[in-house]
């Protein structure tokens, strides 16, 4: 049975930060809070947390689409080839915000990212998601979580999400009801950037 924390963005109390932490060390799957919608997620330096959510979506491991989730750009290094000016300028100015930005991924990867040769980056709007990768010291995964209902395509209530997922995951977190947009979608693998999926981000205000 999933641990339901409540953790307020504003103060994130020590021992809930603790908890979160430990869980994922130790391959965990968690449900996070972002600026967007809840997020089904893990340690990117989870190889074994990565395989546990292919299994819970019934996807082969290197066929599920993550993207990973940064505190800051100081990761982009290591999942991603050299990127230019222009582009590393539209990251600076937009992140952090509601975009999942796709990149080439780099040719050294860590092991969980092994042969995939794009990468989606995020850095939420949230102070929860940022604390917890800082602490962690890992960028975390992120996945999303639908809605059975055909009407919504998000949970937004973490008391439903744990009704949901309580059986699925190690621990969820409860910072208030989240959003039912998701990320905007960006591919900027080519000259151009390229809108993938419109979400709730307007990237005409970064160009």
């Amino acid at each position: 049975m999933a641990k339901l924390i409540k953790l307020y963005p504003d103060k994130p109390h020590p021992r809930a930060m603790d908890q979160i932490i430990e869980v994922l060390k130790n391959d965990g799957l968690i449900i996070y809070p972002t600026d967007t919608v809840y997020s089904l997620g893990c340690s990117s330096n989870s190889t074994k947390a990565m395989q546990k959510i292919a299994k819970l979506k019934n996807i082969r491991p290197e066929k599920l689409q993550l993207s990973i989730v940064c505190n800051d750009l100081s990761h982009l290094s290591t999942f991603t080839k050299p990127i230019e000016t222009s582009i590393f300028r539209l990251l600076k100015h937009s992140l952090p915000g509601p975009f999942t930005f796709i990149l080439e991924a780099a040719h050294q990867l860590p092991p969980a990212f092994k042969g995939r040769k794009t990468i989606g980056i995020r850095i939420p709007n949230h102070k929860v998601p940022a604390a917890i990768a800082e602490s962690l010291g890992f960028p975390l995964c992120a996945s999303s979580i639908h809605h059975n209902d055909e009407i919504q395509d998000y949970i937004t209530d973490p008391e439903l999400i744990a009704e949901e997922y309580a059986n699925k995951v190690d621990l969820i977190i409860d910072s208030g009801v989240g959003g039912n947009l998701a990320s905007t979608l960006v591919d900027l693998t080519q000259y151009e950037p390229k809108i993938l999926r419109q979400g709730l981000g307007d990237l005409a205000d970064f160009l």
